[in-house]
């Protein structure tokens, strides 16, 4: 298939990297023009993703808006919660009528309080059929060096739910089909909140008691809002519930678990 990934950070990339390794084309989409080039010419991405020394061939990349979408099948959001609006309403308009639209993003619009799935269907116009989000226990450096993770693709429309996870499939890559959106989406933004608790009792020196308190209050709270939300109970028990949270309150390679951590240790906001 077609596919386009807004945005080439660290895993809008090594996404990018999943799908070309699952055998579609890959056009990445990306504002800088330094990134652009190095990944249409030496095929990496040393700004965002230098530990890939070279993405595969099937990979390439534009700064122009309406030639990156021209032909997707499939369009992958990756791009910062917090400016997606403003970003993608650049894109109305421009996406084919059949694309389905796909959500890397994990967070909540802080002037709306909507979810990214709200975000995204309301700046381009689409129908929620047509959308999917996909969600689970990826950090994007262990998914960059091929090594084997899987998550949850969600759509209201499960067929096409089908659609995106078997595009996303390959050899170290399992994407699994649910049509919970609502619990997939506070899945991903919610636990986050969850890793700078456990993050903040590990640096300030607290042992396992504590983080396991925290790890399952918290995934209790989450399912309880969730619900409160419309989501499935069972959602958040699975990998973009648990798994996501498992991977995201013990890393260091988690950057809510880090910040956390930093600030238990008595360092500042800034």
């Amino acid at each position: 298939m077609n596919v386009t990934v807004l945005g080439a950070g660290a895993w809008g990339t090594a996404f990018g990297q999943v799908l070309a390794d699952a055998g579609n084309q890959v056009t990445m989409w990306a504002i800088e023009p330094q990134i652009v080039e190095g990944i249409r010419s030496n095929h990496r991405n040393e700004v965002r993703l230098p530990i890939v020394e070279r993405l595969p061939e099937n990979i390439t990349a534009t700064g122009d808006r309406a030639e990156a979408v021209a032909n997707a099948d499939i369009v992958v959001v990756a791009i910062a919660a917090q400016f997606a609006r403003v970003a993608l309403e650049e894109f109305a308009g421009k996406i084919p009528q059949n694309a389905i639209v796909v959500s890397l993003m994990k967070g909540i619009e802080r002037t709306t309080g909507k979810r990214m799935d709200e975000v995204v269907c309301e700046a381009l116009n689409l129908p929620r059929n047509r959308f999917a989000a996909l969600s689970g226990p990826n950090l994007s450096k262990e998914v960059a060096l091929r090594q084997h993770a899987a998550a949850v693709v969600a759509c209201e429309n499960r067929a096409n739910a089908e659609v995106v996870a078997k595009a996303c499939s390959n050899s170290y890559f399992k994407a699994f089909v649910s049509t919970d959106v609502i619990g997939v989406e506070m899945c991903g933004s919610l636990k986050n909140v969850v890793a700078l608790a456990v993050g903040m009792a590990r640096g300030a020196g607290y042992g396992e008691n504590t983080a396991a308190m925290i790890e399952t209050r918290g995934l209790a709270e989450l399912t309880a809002l969730g619900v409160a939300e419309g989501a499935d109970s069972r959602t958040f028990a699975g990998l973009a519930g648990f798994g996501d949270l498992v991977a995201t309150c013990g890393s260091p390679l988690s950057r809510n678990y880090t910040f956390g951590s930093n600030l238990g240790k008595g360092m500042s906001v800034e």
